[in-house]
C-alpha cells in the first residue's frame, strides 16, 4: 500500500450498505410542503432551486471543515443532510406545479438520483409520448434501487473524504459540488413536474 493511501474508517461493504439504507429511508419519508400551486410555477421552482442550492453548499462546506479522521466521519452525515434538504426542495417544486397529491417515493428517488445513475430508473420512469409514466415500485425493488445507488455514491465517498484532509480548500470544493448537485436535482424535478405525469394504473385506464 502506498504511504499516501488513506484508510477508510468504515469497511467498503459496510459503507455501501449504510449509504443504501440512508437512501431507502429518504425515499420512504416524502416531506410535506408549505408551498402552493403557482400561476407561474417555473419562476417559483427556479427560485426554490437556487435557495436550496445555496443552503446545501453552506451546509456541506461547514460539515467538511473537520480535518483527518473526523473529516471522514462527516461524509455520510453531510450527504444525508444535503439529501434531506434536496428532498424538501423536490416536494416544494412539486407543490409549485400543483403535483403535491401525486408526489410519491418513486418521484423522490428519481429526482434525487437520476443525474447520478439514469439507467437505474429505466423500469420506473418511462416517457410515453408527451406523458411521463411512473411505475409503482415494490419495497423489494426500492431496496434494490437504493443499494445500487449506494454503490454508486460510496464510490465517490473516497474522493469526498480525501478532500477533507485539506480542510479549507476541501470545504470549498465540497460546498461547490453540493451546489452543483442540488441544481441538477432541481432541474430534474422541474422537468418531471412540468410534464404530464401519470402512474401506470391511470395510464392503463386511459388506454
Amino acid at each position: 500500500m502506498s504511504d499516501h493511501a488513506i484508510a477508510l474508517p468504515v469497511p467498503p461493504d459496510a459503507l455501501r450498505r449504510k449509504v443504501g439504507d440512508a437512501i431507502l429511508n429518504l425515499a420512504l419519508q416524502v416531506p410535506a410542503s408549505a408551498e402552493h400551486e403557482m400561476t407561474q410555477p417555473l419562476v417559483r421552482a427556479r427560485a426554490i432551486g437556487r435557495s436550496a442550492a445555496r443552503q446545501a453548499s453552506l451546509m456541506a462546506a461547514s460539515l467538511a471543515l473537520p480535518p483527518g479522521v473526523l473529516g471522514w466521519l462527516t461524509v455520510l452525515p453531510e450527504l444525508v443532510a444535503v439529501w434531506r434538504l434536496q428532498a424538501q426542495m423536490v416536494s416544494d417544486i412539486a407543490a409549485a406545479y400543483g403535483k403535491t397529491a401525486s408526489l410519491n417515493r418513486e418521484h423522490m428517488l428519481y429526482c434525487l438520483f437520476r443525474h447520478l445513475a439514469a439507467q437505474l430508473f429505466r423500469d420506473v420512469v418511462v416517457r410515453v409520448g408527451e406523458r411521463v409514466m411512473i411505475r409503482r415500485a415494490s419495497l423489494a425493488l426500492l431496496q434494490s434501487l437504493a443499494q445500487a445507488l449506494g454503490i454508486r455514491v460510496a464510490q465517490g465517498i473516497v474522493g469526498k473524504g480525501a478532500a477533507r484532509l485539506v480542510p479549507l480548500i476541501g470545504a470549498v470544493g465540497v460546498g461547490a459540488y453540493a451546489y452543483f448537485d442540488t441544481t441538477q436535482v432541481a432541474r430534474t424535478a422541474i422537468e418531471l413536474f412540468s410534464s404530464d405525469v401519470v402512474d401506470e394504473a391511470a395510464l392503463e385506464k386511459m388506454a
